[in-house]
């Protein structure tokens, strides 16, 4: 079994920062890409940043510049620092990550379950 346990999102007030973690825990060889996505009221959920066990990210156009995603491939932690959170920031987010199990190799793609991060004044 493979379990992603994200930290407990809070609330924050535009401009705020916060940064979010999860850690995969379970039986686990190795780990491929991590990341973040999101999902708003009333929004599909939408991938958020992204980073490859070689450390290269990608950013959602709405975060660049302002979020940062970075992974600790030892800890099989990957985290998230949020900067100048906007209210549009305020959603349930996630974390992602495609689980290489041992022995057999197979890609499992596991799923944190969601914490919830709100920007309100």
């Amino acid at each position: 079994q493979v379990q992603l346990v994200e930290s407990v999102g809070c609330s924050v007030q535009p401009g705020g920062s916060l940064r979010l973690s999860c850690v995969a825990s379970g039986n686990i060889f190795s780990i491929n890409d991590m990341g973040w996505y999101r999902q708003g009221p009333g929004n599909e959920r939408e991938l958020v940043a992204a980073i490859s066990s070689i450390g290269s990210t990608n950013y959602a156009d709405s975060v660049k510049g302002r979020f940062t995603i970075s992974r600790d491939s030892a800890k099989n932690t990957v985290y998230l620092q949020m900067n100048s959170l906007k209210l549009e920031d305020m959603a349930v987010y996630s974390c992602n990550a495609s689980v290489i199990a041992p022995i057999t190799d197979a890609v499992l793609d596991k799923w944190g379950q969601g914490t919830l991060v709100t920007v309100s004044s």
